[in-house]
């Protein structure tokens, strides 16, 4: 056993020899036992970052461990569930969840598998193919969750599901990680979806990890502030006041200490997301952020300091 589900160091992933990096310089490491949200843009990553964990892909520089080994190693323990939902369309339900029971001997939870499918209303004698997305959504979620995984991925888990569905998914989910310590990793690009159920956040911005730790003490690290300036902005040809991003705060000596994320000024109002330094100014009004607008933040500003953890140990392999 190891505390460590998941660990980059310097993790990267080019495609072709000329092609872009789709992650590069990638380090974090998510403790075990976590539910863990990877959020970002449609062509951040995120995919790749959970394709690699799922040992699909290998790296092109750098390193990834999963559940302390190698990611080929770690395959019978770990689940995964694409984007794509893969799956045999020749095959029946029945057939398809047979073939779950087949391929791992002694871990299979049939209880749990068929539990998923039937709260579907699925027919176990129909062909795959002649099922809806989110029919073959919940094949696919029940197959992960019967292998009975020490670690779930799961890539845009949800896209397929109506509003019912995916309120059962996640409590599902969560049932499954309080019960058995399952660490799951769900990657979307709708962060509400993920923001009452998660404890991890991994950001995914233009193929870095952004934001990488515990989402309380992310929320704790950032602090929402306001004033009144002491001039207007400018004004555009509409009459409506700018709300442009302003993430150079000249003029403004008291978030010189700080790491301003992102700044907005709106007629005479300035709001600023920051990362305190010390103590802020008394004239400065605080709230805090929600999940939604930290990682709306950080994606509007490309430029901000990421905040990660230090490079994580080795893990034995």
């Amino acid at each position: 056993m190891t505390d460590t589900a998941m660990a980059a160091t310097a993790l990267g992933k080019r495609f072709g020899r000329r092609g872009g990096w789709a992650l590069r310089d990638c380090t974090f490491r998510l403790p075990a036992g976590r539910v863990c949200a990877v959020v970002g843009p449609n062509g951040a990553g995120k995919s790749t970052l959970l394709a690699l964990a799922a040992g699909l892909l290998a790296p092109t520089e750098g390193r990834i461990t999963v559940l302390g080994t190698d990611p080929a190693s770690a395959r019978a323990r770990v689940g995964y569930v694409a984007q794509d939902k893969p799956l045999y369309p020749q095959l029946t339900v029945a057939e398809t969840l047979r073939v779950g029971a087949d391929l791992n001997p002694g871990r299979w939870d049939a209880e749990t598998a068929e539990r998923i499918v039937s709260a579907g209303d699925l027919d176990p004698r129909k062909k795959i193919r002649s099922l809806s997305g989110g029919q073959r959504t919940r094949v696919a979620l029940a197959l992960a969750f019967g292998k009975r995984p020490e670690l779930l991925l799961l890539d845009e888990p949800m896209a397929d599901l109506d509003p019912l569905a995916r309120h059962e998914l996640m409590g599902t989910l969560m049932a499954r990680a309080a019960q058995h310590g399952t660490t799951i990793v769900m990657s979307s690009h709708v962060v509400a979806e993920l923001e009452d159920s998660c404890d991890y956040l991994l950001l995914v911005g233009g193929g870095r990890v952004r934001l990488a730790g515990e989402i309380d003490d992310l929320l704790a690290a950032h602090t929402r502030v306001s004033t009144t300036t002491g001039s207007t902005g400018p004004t555009p040809a509409d009459g409506s006041a700018d709300s442009a991003p302003d993430n150079t705060p000249d003029g403004l000596p008291e978030l010189a200490p700080h790491t301003v994320v992102e700044s907005r000024v709106t007629g005479r109002q300035l709001t600023a997301l920051v990362r305190p330094a010390g103590p802020l100014a008394d004239d400065w009004r605080t709230s805090a952020p929600s999940l939604e607008e930290l990682v709306l933040a950080y994606l509007r500003n490309p430029q901000a300091a990421p905040l990660t953890p230090a490079e994580p140990e080795e893990a034995a392999v």
